[in-house]
């Protein structure tokens, strides 16, 4: 007995065995979009910046975190309101994190640090 698949039944199958698209940030790297959902311009780095360049400060809506993990290593990235680490901590992700957007934090970085947790 041969089996027919619906539409609808071919398109829940395919989005299982579909990987989410990932957002597009180097290995090693913490990525802030400009946009939600990993769009418009990028900024990255592969350390910390006590001070973010003016088109990508307080306008940062989406963020990846691509760093390196490993014993001992500061594999967390924590985003500040303010130059320099000040102010309060907007976002703080995990290694392999990827936020694609969070209205709490959404357009409020204005630099960053990594670290060994949140």
């Amino acid at each position: 007995m041969k089996r027919i698949l619906t539409a609808a039944a071919a398109a829940a199958l395919l989005a299982l065995t579909t990987p989410a698209l990932a957002a597009d940030c180097p290995s090693g790297h913490f990525c802030t979009w400009q946009e939600a959902d990993f769009g418009g311009q990028r900024a990255n780095w592969s350390g910390d910046d006590g001070w973010w360049e003016s088109w990508i400060a307080d306008t940062d809506s989406s963020w990846a975190n691509h760093g390196i993990s490993g014993p001992g290593v500061k594999d967390h990235v924590r985003v500040y309101e303010s130059a320099w680490q000040g102010g309060s901590m907007t976002i703080c992700l995990a290694p392999g994190q990827e936020v694609g957007y969070n209205g709490a934090a959404n357009d409020r970085g204005d630099s960053h640090t990594w670290a060994t947790g949140c």
